[in-house]
């Protein structure tokens, strides 16, 4: 399989590495200042670029048929538009906040628990991100994607980075360096305190989830999750 690689930090150079011990080729690694870009390569794309390239590569992609994975956040504010798009375009397209196998068991994980806690009004929760200094964004991507799943099924309205309201999920968000990513959902009361957490220990499992979507992708249709991918219903 061809693929490119949108932003090749330090995602874009391992997922480098686990594309070519799968025996896939690396047609293109496109950073921020590519100024052309030949698609006609390319098998699938794999976008690990930055807030502001993200949209502009997701777009290019669609527009020449070519099956494109993202894994970029801060840029969601235009995820209809790309949705649209790739039904235009009848193109394929997967955006994931995390592509990691173990966090996206945390995420059912964190849907049921909420569904459980949902008549327990004695209990408060709130969130803790913890992330590598080099993480332009707070809170991180897996953080909303968790808060969303509790929102969906609780009374709660949105999230809240730092202080919250009632009714809403605060959130804090912490940088430190050389860490690839914990994220801590607390559930308290005045008698005891419930926790899930998620703790990586490399980026490796989100680099080689990232591979195995792009595998799945080629050749389908569709605005496509990793619950998909993984068939976790």
């Amino acid at each position: 399989m061809k693929i490119a690689l949108f932003g090749y930090g330090k995602m874009g150079k391992m997922i480098e590495q686990i594309a070519l011990q799968r025996d896939h080729t690396i047609v293109a690694k496109v950073d921020v200042d590519a100024k052309e870009i030949d698609f006609c390569e390319m098998d699938v794309a794999i976008d690990f670029s930055t807030p502001n390239a993200a949209y502009g590569n997701i777009k290019g992609c669609l527009e020449h048929n070519v099956p494109i994975i993202s894994g970029t956040t801060g840029w969601l504010n235009k995820f209809d538009e790309i949705v649209n798009l790739c039904n235009e375009t009848k193109g394929g397209f997967i955006y994931a906040s995390n592509y990691s196998l173990g966090v996206n068991i945390f995420f059912e994980l964190n849907e049921y628990l909420a569904k459980m806690m949902a008549n327990l009004n004695q209990y408060k929760v709130s969130m803790e991100e913890i992330h590598h200094t080099q993480k332009l964004d707070a809170p991180s991507g897996t953080a909303i994607s968790l808060a969303e799943g509790i929102i969906k099924n609780s009374d709660l309205s949105q999230w809240k980075l730092g202080k919250a309201r009632e009714g809403e999920i605060p959130i804090t968000s912490k940088r430190i360096d050389a860490v690839p990513g914990t994220h801590t959902i607390t559930y308290d009361s005045k008698v005891d305190s419930i926790e899930l957490k998620h703790t990586a220990h490399n980026r490796e499992g989100f680099a080689l989830g990232a591979v195995v979507a792009a595998e799945w992708i080629v050749g389908k249709t569709g605005v496509f999750t990793m619950k998909d991918v993984l068939n976790l219903g």
